[in-house]
């Protein structure tokens, strides 16, 4: 049959599979999206299943496109009348056919997540409830958890205030969508499982028609979409779903692996069929994989073969600390590239948080490397940072007009825009900057410009200029970082920018890199930090089409494949993440976040270790990531430090070719600090060598202090002087 050509056995007896309930558990690499297309083609060309008979549901657009693209190629005609989409799509389709049924009109329009904040917003305001103590964002998430889990309003459980709260909130907010027409996206799936649940002949009339329910990412879905999938497939019973527990890493939005679990149990006539031959990653890599992830319970043993000859063991890395971590990242892709083992767009760096790219980016920029930032914004371009170092700037030069329309009312002040235009106003009748004005208002409350505003409006604008003006004082005698924590603290933006959501936590994380960075520029003023700043953040991220190393999250790395994977910051905390410590279900999704990391490989993985985390200028000695001790070592190569690059013990210098672009880099060898030495430390007092080491291209030395015991840190920053 030649729609089985090029399949192997396992994807063979998938796509033929009879009738009824299947279960493809398809391990990473293993060409699920193939087996989903054959299975569609199949059913059409050999068993005669008309198009429109189909519903196949994916969860992004471009699945969706590639999967239809793939089916027309196989068949060689049209597919029209076959419902192939995401799963919000396809639930837009069947409320605006059936909005006779529901409390909302055909014409509704669907609220983006802006909108819905602002939907939350108002409903806070309309029941009397102050939003600096209930955040919006941090409202809709419970919100959206709620109706994830179909919960309507009246069913909310109340078990704290909080809840209480929420559930008077969520009661509103509905009614101010269906007052304006709209739902959100959550809605879309909320309302279609509510249809098809009260709803008896709708039920029947769409299961009828779908023949056949197939399903990609299935370990993706929550409970919502689980019986969505339920009543659409109750008439024929012919549901086929492709997806892998192991790969489930999205629990913070409402993905729920153990969907897969209720599957089995639900469906007792069920087929399982697994796919185990892997087509992406050498056996070394997928050696190292399996040891990882074989300790999670609740899972389908699998074994991940390939047929793939060759490979390398991966690198398991140990460094000081996270500076060198990005370094030895620059490097190893320099090395490689320099001695044609790879190309610049082969590589991808990954990280658990987003807050890590900085060290990452600098690391490239400082290089003078190009790079590509996916999943996220580059570090400087996200609001939290944005914000501060507008802060900053104004305070650095009050007539910056832009940093001033972006901090006026962050956070929310009540400035609202009748004051801003009066500001505006104000500004061009005189001839003075916005922030010359509202220094002025804030140092003289007899200044003849007050009477340019109304009562309230004053009393704010004398608020935000008196802290101005505070921070232009404070600007000559404070370092950066002082001044930074200070206008953190004056303005409250921790409570104003960490919700208590996972978005709040990880907003707030960056805030402390940032601080983190600022400490670095104690000696050197706000003007070179802001300058330094500048400079970063002006670099334009390069096109996709760009041959180039990438850096990503672990969560934004799901469905990618790169030939050279190096993923960094395994330690405890950041890898699992500390929010995880406390929390079984985190702590096993953390494992999993791991394996897909990992399984992105083809040909080399690179595992990094930092044995310390810098924190204001000082090393803090972490543990690494427990993950690692699930790997044996004879799977992997260890090195520490320089011993990646043997050959420069004995050079002392290599050469770096990267991009069409040369550097000879000198490497000091020669120690500056012996055992038994007494050294002094501005801050711990006297101390005595215990031993020292070359790492990377600076000296390590260990230190007992009286003051404070034993202590490492890096010879250039610490600022030692020899006693004797």
């Amino acid at each position: 049959m030649e729609i089985l050509e090029e399949l192997n056995s396992q994807q063979q007896q998938a796509v033929l599979a009879g009738y009824g309930p299947v279960l493809v558990l398809a391990g990473p690499g293993s060409g699920k999206t193939r087996v989903l297309t054959h299975r569609i083609a199949y059913l059409i060309t050999h068993r005669g299943v008309h198009p429109y008979n189909i519903l196949a549901v994916t969860f992004t657009n471009k699945a969706a496109r590639e999967m239809e693209d793939r089916v027309i190629r196989l068949i060689g005609e049209d597919i029209r009348g076959m419902t192939l989409g995401t799963f919000h799509a396809t639930c837009a389709r069947i409320l605006r056919g059936e909005s006779n049924n529901l409390p909302f009109e055909s014409n509704y329009v669907i609220y983006d997540a802006d909108d819905q904040i602002s939907i939350v917003k108002q409903a806070l305001k309309e029941v009397q409830i102050d939003d600096k103590k209930y955040r919006p964002s941090g409202v809709h998430a419970s919100i959206s958890r709620a109706k994830n889990e179909l919960i309507l309003p009246d069913d909310f459980p109340v078990n704290t205030y909080h809840d209480e709260v929420v559930k008077r909130v969520y009661h509103h907010y509905q009614n101010l969508l269906l007052s304006n027409n709209a739902l959100d996206f959550d809605d879309l799936l909320l309302w279609t499982a509510f249809l098809l649940e009260e709803y008896p002949e709708v039920r029947e009339k769409y299961s009828r028609r779908y023949e056949h329910v197939l399903v990609d990412e299935f370990q993706d879905t929550n409970l919502a979409q689980y019986l969505l999938l339920n009543h659409l497939s109750s008439f024929h019973n012919n549901i086929f779903v492709v997806g892998d527990t192991d790969q489930s890493i999205y629990r913070w939005r409402g993905a729920d692996y153990r969907n897969l679990l209720r599957f089995e149990k639900d469906y007792p006539d069920l087929q399982t069929i697994l796919l185990e031959q892997n087509y992406r990653s050498t056996q070394e890599i997928l050696d190292v994989a399996m040891r990882v992830i074989d300790r999670h319970p609740l899972r389908t043993p699998k074994h991940l073969f390939t047929s793939r000859p060759g490979g390398s063991k991966p690198v398991l890395h140990e460094v000081y600390d996270d500076k060198e971590e990005s370094r030895f990242v620059v490097d190893t892709a320099a090395d490689l590239v320099a001695r044609d083992k790879a190309s610049p767009g082969d590589f991808a760096v990954m990280y658990r948080t987003n807050a890590q790219s900085r060290i990452l980016e600098e690391a490239f920029l400082q290089a003078s490397l190009p790079y590509r930032l996916v999943g996220a914004q580059r570090f400087y371009g996200r609001r939290e940072v944005k914000d501060i170092i507008a802060y900053l700037r104004l305070v650095q030069n009050p007539d910056d007009e832009i940093s001033l329309a972006r901090i006026i009312n962050i956070p929310r002040r009540g400035i609202g825009d009748k004051t801003l235009f009066a500001l505006y106003t104000l500004s061009q009748q005189t001839n003075r900057t916005s922030g010359d004005i509202l220094l002025e208002l804030g140092g003289n409350r007899e200044s003849p410009l007050n009477r340019a505003f109304n009562n309230q409006a004053l009393a704010n604008l004398n608020h935000l200029g008196s802290l101005l003006n505070k921070w232009k004082n404070l600007k000559e005698h404070q370092t950066p970082f002082e001044l930074m924590d200070t206008i953190i603290k004056d303005v409250n933006y921790q409570e104003y920018i960490d919700d208590g959501s996972d978005e709040g936590h990880d907003r707030w994380e960056n805030v402390q890199e940032l601080r983190r960075l600022a400490y670095e520029y104690m000696d050197s003023g706000l003007e070179i930090f802001l300058e330094r700043v500048a400079l970063v953040s002006d670099q334009d991220t390069l096109e996709t089409t760009t041959s180039v190393p990438t850096l990503l999250t672990l969560h934004a790395a799901k469905g990618l494949e790169f030939p050279i994977v190096i993923i960094v910051g395994l330690n405890e905390g950041t890898l699992p993440h500390s929010r995880s410590f406390d929390d079984e279900e985190e702590m096993l999704e953390e494992r999993r976040l791991f394996y897909v990391g990992i399984t992105r490989a083809k040909d080399r993985l690179y595992l990094i270790s930092p044995q310390n985390k810098t924190a204001f200028g000082y090393p803090e000695p972490v543990q690494p990531s427990r993950f690692l001790d699930d790997i044996p070592t004879d799977l992997l190569e260890e090195t520490r430090s320089l011993h990646a690059y043997p050959g420069l013990r004995s050079s002392g210098q290599y050469r770096r070719t990267f991009w069409g672009a040369a550097e000879t880099r000198e490497i000091p060898y020669e120690k500056k600090y012996v055992p038994g030495q007494h050294v002094q430390h501005p801050e711990w007092g006297e101390g005595m060598v215990l031993n020292s080491r070359i790492e990377g291209s600076d000296e390590v030395v260990d230190i007992f202090f009286e003051a404070v015991g034993l202590k490492r840190v890096v010879a250039s920053l610490a600022k030692l002087v020899i006693v004797k």
